[in-house]
């Protein structure tokens, strides 16, 4: 499973080349640090997932000594290695560009981007090659646009859960907000497997 981390490393290596650049652009954009750790993290995977759908790699994969379920493992595992790598070097960045950031920054985008893939994975197993990635990638950028507009309508009409949100303590709502991510990651994972598991290629 791990040479299937692996595998998509190597053939991202010269996307990888423009890793960097694109992180110090939103950098120096002064772009919100939660939604830089947030692209940055989402860089790897869907970019994988990209070159998948144009080379027809799943019916390579299918003809090597490992299971569909190693395969979409490798897929669920490998986000989150890459989510960490690109959190790790995203942290360099800004000390380097003598930019803040908080702990709090990257708890929120780890967070955002597991529900992101939890939502996007399984769709490169439904649908039909080609149409997916712009999809995502369009979805990504409407939702970063209407981010404001949607918290500033529920802080004006949810008084109801924003009043039990503001009654829980720090902790505990970080501890809450985790366990409902990494669940319904959990889900995620095992709904793909089992998309993956009846697809004919």
């Amino acid at each position: 499973m791990f040479n299937l981390i692996r595998r998509d490393v190597i053939l991202q290596k010269r996307l990888l080349l423009t890793f960097i650049p694109f992180i110090a652009f939103f950098i120096i954009m002064d772009a919100h640090p939660a939604l830089t750790f947030l692209v940055a993290s989402i860089f790897m995977p869907i970019n994988a997932f990209a070159y998948d759908e144009k080379a027809e790699t799943n019916i390579l994969l299918n003809s090597l000594p490992y299971t569909r379920k190693e395969v979409i493992a490798s897929r669920y595992l490998g986000a989150i290695v890459y989510m960490v790598s690109a959190i790790g070097v995203t942290s360099l960045a800004f000390f380097v560009f003598n930019k803040p950031f908080a702990i709090t920054d990257i708890a929120i985008a780890s967070g955002l981007f597991l529900v992101f893939s939890a939502l996007t994975f399984p769709l490169f197993y439904i649908f039909k090659r080609g149409y997916v990635s712009p999809v995502v990638l369009f979805s990504f950028l409407f939702l970063a646009l209407i981010r404001k507009p949607v918290v500033s309508f529920i802080s004006e009409h949810l008084t109801v859960i924003n009043n039990f949100v503001a009654s829980l303590s720090i902790t505990t709502l970080y501890a809450g907000a985790a366990v409902v991510i990494m669940t319904f990651y959990a889900v995620s994972w095992g709904i793909t497997t089992i998309i993956y598991q009846r697809k004919v290629f």
